[in-house]
């Protein structure tokens, strides 16, 4: 039944729901309401009653009924019509003694045979005449005769008047009320859901147009808060949207250009094989032209593939921010020959990815050492919270400076070098995921220099205290050891990932 119901209510709108459970629960507490104040007013009348019954039936008992049972005093029935009651009297073997003129007799029961054998208490109940008419009845004990009790009735005619005067009142009213809670209800669901109706007036907008704009919502409070994390939601799609539309039409400005040339050698290759008329030197030239384009290719796709990389699924961790550097310097130190790296590395601490942030220090090291002469200097310094990679080639031109964290921008100088244009567009994305900054300038020696800054810390202790204060049973890394005098760590190869030291000057 009540899954029944459940799915009956389930069919209907949300508004319409509001508005039949707000009119069942206001029906519900006025009918409560209701029988409970007909209940309490009935059961107040009858006490009132049986205590004024009880007062004239003990007086009467006494005197006159009790000076002459059989005729019960000589009362009459104009006597008991005058007083509205009956009386009766009923001894211990069940004789009962009633007025001698009276038409209609009270019925007397087992009540008031017990009250006469008992003497003591009394008893009151609802019950009728001879001739059906209902009366209150209450027996006393006759006290001076001991064995006998005096019973005393009256009409519930005008008490059941009162109760059912109350009864259609309460009937009207509720009704009344009902249907006045109904109407309000409505209104106040259709009122308190309109921005829940415009909000999915709005997410439907969005799903059918599929414009991603912010919605406006004339609410306040839960709703407030859920449309403007919708917003939110909104931006970001868009955000996301426009970022991948350009990427795309980035990628695909830059494939053409390298697709034409590779196309071209390739049926220039595949006619040779026929025809033979390339000479061998040309061939060979040919084939390492392909080459090379396919290894911009390669480069190409793990750069494109590195900018749509959902940061989100990345796992941040504590992180010595030396280790970072140091692993990017080793591997760019392999294919720059005949460069040197003056590296001095001071303690930093960061919470990140140790992949996307050695990703991002490789990028700038390999743009250092694209444009460094050779036996240059390629300077890297991380000093606080401020990584500093610095060249001696020729710079960065003033008008290339707003744009060189642009995806596929190349100045006019970088034109005529190998490179996908994405480098320094990864160094950027990952240093804003991290909350950090990048920021492109002149070396002291005239090259370009680019500094990063990062939140973090430079004790070891402090990186660990948060989570220590919340409770963790994570233990605390052992500090870094000294540097020694080759610039080397002197931890051994076992020893924790964040205990690492600043290197200088290695070839």
């Amino acid at each position: 039944m009540v899954r029944r119901l459940r799915a009956w209510l389930r069919a209907f709108p949300l508004q319409r729901r509001v508005a039949y459970l707000t009119t069942v629960a206001v029906a519900l507490a006025v009918a409560i309401t209701s029988v409970a104040g007909y209940v309490t007013l009935r059961i107040s009348l009858y006490r009132a009653l049986d205590a004024e019954m009880v007062e004239t039936a003990t007086s009467l008992a006494v005197v006159p009924v009790a000076q002459d049972i059989r005729t019960l005093g000589g009362l009459t029935e104009r006597a008991l019509r005058a007083g509205n009651v009956s009386v009766a009297a009923i001894r211990t073997d069940g004789a009962i003694f009633n007025v001698p003129d009276e038409r209609d007799h009270l019925v007397l029961g087992a009540e008031e045979l017990a009250v006469s054998r008992l003497q003591s208490g009394y008893s009151a109940r609802s019950g009728v005449t001879t001739g059906g008419e209902a009366y209150r009845i209450v027996a006393v004990p006759m006290t001076d005769l001991g064995n006998y009790a005096l019973v005393l009735g009256r009409p519930l005619q005008p008490t059941n008047e009162i109760l059912s005067s109350l009864w259609l009142v309460l009937i009207i009213f509720g009704v009344g009320g009902v249907i006045i809670a109904a109407v309000v209800g409505a209104y106040v669901a259709r009122s308190s859901l309109r921005p829940v109706r415009e909000l999915s007036a709005a997410v439907e907008h969005v799903s059918v147009t599929k414009e991603l704009k912010p919605i406006t919502i004339r609410a306040s409070g839960d709703l407030a808060v859920l449309a403007e994390s919708f917003n939110q939601m909104l931006r970001s799609l868009a955000s996301s949207r426009e970022r991948q539309a350009q990427l795309i039409a980035d990628a695909g400005h830059e494939l053409r250009t390298p697709l034409t040339s590779l196309r071209t050698n390739i049926e220039l290759l595949a006619a040779d094989a026929s025809s033979g008329m390339l000479k061998q030197q040309d061939r060979i030239d040919i084939l390492a032209d392909v080459k090379a384009q396919l290894v911009e290719f390669t480069d190409l796709i793990g750069d494109l593939m590195q900018l749509a990389r959902d940061d989100t699924a990345s796992t941040p961790e504590p992180l010595d921010f030396r280790n970072v550097v140091n692993a990017a310097v080793d591997r760019v130190r392999l294919r720059a020959h005949g460069l040197l790296f003056d590296v001095e590395l001071n303690p930093f601490y960061v919470v990140g990815d140790s992949d996307t942030l050695e990703r991002a220090v490789t990028n700038l090291l390999d743009n250092a050492v694209k444009w460094s002469p050779p036996g240059g200097t390629i300077r890297v310094q991380l000093e606080g919270d401020r990584l500093r990679v610095a060249d001696q080639g020729p710079g960065i031109a003033e008008a290339d400076m707003p744009f060189i964290f642009d995806r596929f921008y190349r100045g006019d100088t970088s034109r005529q070098t190998p490179g996908t244009g994405l480098g320094l567009s990864i160094v950027a994305q990952t240093i804003t995921q991290h909350g950090g900054t990048i920021r492109p300038g002149r070396s002291a020696q005239g090259g370009a220099e680019f500094t990063i800054q990062l939140p973090g810390v430079t004790s070891l202790e402090e990186l660990t205290e948060p989570a220590g204060a919340s409770g963790s049973a994570q233990p605390s890394p052992p500090p870094p050891p000294a540097a020694s005098p080759t610039g080397q760590a002197a931890g051994s190869p076992a020893a924790s990932p964040l205990a690492e030291t600043g290197r200088k000057r290695q070839g």
